[in-house]
């Protein structure tokens, strides 16, 4: 458990650090946001879902996780989804990347220091 918490830590430091320092971080992740919130608005008026359900569904679809037990029952929801899966899943994987490089990064600048 403790392990879990140290990880979202250095992942919280990475995503300040970025968002302040990267501003191709910053547009990743405003898009990111964006998408979110776009698709649980759509999906809560569209679909009938309640907020958190919309959103739910939302985030499954971005990281590609798809359980299933949510499904657009409208042709516009079904079409929608459709859109919104290429440009969700595009987005979170170049998130996933940046803040993979920026760990990378800030490793190297670590071990640069200490060798120093």
């Amino acid at each position: 458990m403790i392990a879990f918490f140290v990880n979202i830590l250095r992942l919280s430091k990475i995503v300040f650090k970025g968002i302040k320092q990267d501003y191709e971080f910053r547009f990743l992740f405003v898009s990111i946001i964006l998408l979110l919130i776009g698709a649980t608005m759509f999906y809560s008026k569209t679909e009938n879902w309640s907020i958190l359900d919309a959103l739910y569904f939302s985030v499954m679809t971005m990281a590609t996780v798809g359980y299933g037990d949510l499904t657009p029952k409208t042709d516009l929801g079904k079409i929608f989804t459709m859109v919104y899966t290429f440009l969700a899943i595009g987005a979170f994987v170049a998130f996933t990347a940046k803040i993979v490089t920026i760990m990378f990064y800030n490793k190297r600048q670590k071990k640069q220091k200490t060798s120093n």
